[in-house]
């Protein structure tokens, strides 16, 4: 249950596989945009979410599955009313959610970052945005060295921040300098650690942002380079956030749902890499989720 997307991935798990799907769910919530000025979750983001889950548990129990590993992020994790929340949806569904804390969200993809790319990449700093946090890492094993998870997503920022369509430039500005604040502290600890020979952005808001600027479609399938440079992004920023999300959402390469808040996304990759002074990011096919499943085939299968 993440804070753009509920996600439910079916595998057929053994212990020295790849985490590959045998199937793959998806549906649109957005639910960091349904807090209120409380930061609770609405009544209509409680009902929305209950709904996913329900469906999801039902198309897990249709597909066989012998486990489910429900968890949810960064847009339940910090509401205040996130405890009644679960109590509710495990009420009405049955499922209780596991609610992840930022920085086992981090290490967590971390570790799928790690056993994509494998040892050779000696030390890796991976940048993940989501829709209610960004979450920073660097460590040269399958554990980061440091991990951090800010309040600095995509979904969150936009709807904190933006009220005009395309965002003005004064709001546009302002956001900027509250980003580098809030990144100031925890990349000033990560470049203690020296250089990364491998920088990677995980995330749809990063695979979105390289497609933007030139990288392979998904199509072209997980195993294509792809990659996402500051130049480019910082074209892109001055591009995209002269547009209004309908006409960002006829790019080739960004979906509707996606198009209201991939300037602020490009905003926190820009700050983000300019604070690690990250030219380039490789995009990484597996996250979150992989590291999720991969953590518990390495507990053992029965």
């Amino acid at each position: 249950m993440g804070s753009n997307t509920v996600h439910l991935v079916a595998v057929d798990a053994r212990p020295g596989g790849h985490p590959t799907p045998m199937s793959n769910w998806r549906t649109p919530l957005r639910l960091v945009e349904l807090l209120d000025a409380d930061g609770a979750i609405s009544e209509k983001g409680i009902n929305k979410l209950t709904a996913a889950v329900a469906e999801a548990a039902d198309l897990a129990k249709t597909l066989g599955c012998a486990e489910l590993m429900p968890f949810a992020t960064s847009a339940v994790r910090s509401a205040t009313n996130g405890d009644a929340v679960l109590d509710h949806v495990e009420k009405e569904t049955g499922v209780r959610l596991d609610i992840l804390s930022g920085e086992d969200e981090a290490r967590l993809t971390f570790l799928a970052v790690r056993r994509w790319y494998g040892w050779s990449a000696g030390r890796i700093t991976n940048l993940d945005i989501g829709g209610g946090s960004l979450e920073l890492s660097s460590g040269t094993d399958e554990s980061p060295d440091m991990a951090f998870s800010l309040d600095l997503g995509a979904g969150r920022l936009t709807h904190n921040w933006f009220d005009t369509d395309p965002p003005s430039r004064k709001k546009i500005n302002l956001l900027r300098d509250y980003i580098d604040a809030e990144l100031a502290a925890p990349t000033r600890q990560m470049r203690t650690l020296g250089p990364a020979r491998v920088a990677v952005g995980t995330s749809k808001t990063f695979r979105t942002l390289a497609r933007l600027t030139g990288a392979a479609p998904s199509s072209a399938g997980p195993h294509v380079t792809r990659t996402l440079t500051a130049p480019g992004l910082r074209q892109l920023i001055a591009f995209i956030s002269r547009m209004t999300a309908a006409d960002r959402a006829e790019l080739e390469g960004i979906s509707a749902d996606r198009s209201h808040q991939i300037v602020a996304g490009a905003l926190v990759a820009e700050a983000a890499m300019r604070a690690l002074d990250i030219e380039k990011v490789e995009i990484c096919p597996w996250a979150l989720r992989e590291g999720a499943i991969l953590t518990r085939i390495d507990k053992g299968l029965e």
